[in-house]
């Protein structure tokens, strides 16, 4: 995952009124922590969660490195995301994100972006963590986010079959809404349309978690593979 416009900006474009100490990441990694925006009583908020969801019956917090993302098309009814579906969804913001394409013996990575380069949101689920069940509670609880996907579209079909569910800027007030339905909602889980989104090949240094610049992010060519 990329994300590298200033906070300020995202202030402004998802109407938060925190604004944190966020640097510029071009190579976000699960298991790490990434902002998220959820509805309170008095509106949208941003906060920082560790990317990977930690259920709240769960006896180990390392379950989350197997929870960094929910399938669409069992997330209403799988038992470590239903209650967090009903209740506890959020925005992930984002400038872009990485997918790799096996080539021979390697995989080639890509970054993927909005065409217009505007950041936009995944559709998230959070969860809140306070301990393993009969132990002691955290002096702090973990609240951790998984990211839901889909079936890929026509862009990025010829990289992998699935895609983060990218939600168009008019329905993230629906799916922060607690009060909304469920078909309304599994309604939003669908692929981008083909036109949003551009792919183009990078170099070698986005595939360790140790670097993390525009490097990682720079195009092997000046041309984005566009389908």
């Amino acid at each position: 995952m990329l994300l590298t416009t200033p906070v300020s900006e995202l202030q402004k474009v998802f109407g938060v009124p925190e604004r944190p100490n966020l640097k510029p990441r071009w190579n976000v990694a699960p298991t790490q922590d990434v902002p998220a925006v959820r509805r309170e009583e008095d509106g949208r908020h941003l906060a920082v969660l560790r990317w990977g969801l930690v259920p709240f019956w769960a006896d180990d917090p390392s379950i989350g490195a197997r929870m960094i993302n929910a399938r669409a098309e069992s997330v209403a009814e799988k038992p470590a995301f239903r209650e967090a579906f009903r209740k506890r969804r959020c925005l992930v913001p984002a400038d872009g994100f990485y997918e790799w394409k096996p080539e021979g013996k390697r995989k080639q990575g890509y970054a993927i972006h909005r065409r217009d380069r505007a950041p936009f949101a995944f559709a998230g689920l959070w969860e809140r963590w306070a301990g393993p069940k009969g132990g002691p509670a955290l002096e702090r609880p973990l609240e951790s986010l998984t990211i839901v996907t889909t079936t890929a579209n026509g862009t990025l079909s010829f990289l992998h079959e699935r895609m983060p569910v990218i939600l168009d800027e008019r329905d993230w007030g629906l799916w922060l809404d607690p009060a909304a339905p469920r078909p309304a909602l599994e309604g939003l889980l669908k692929p981008a349309p083909d036109e949003l989104l551009e792919a183009y090949s990078v170099g070698p240094r986005v595939n360790s978690v140790r670097n993390d610049d525009e490097t990682c992010a720079a195009p092997l060519d000046a041309t984005p593979t566009l389908f």
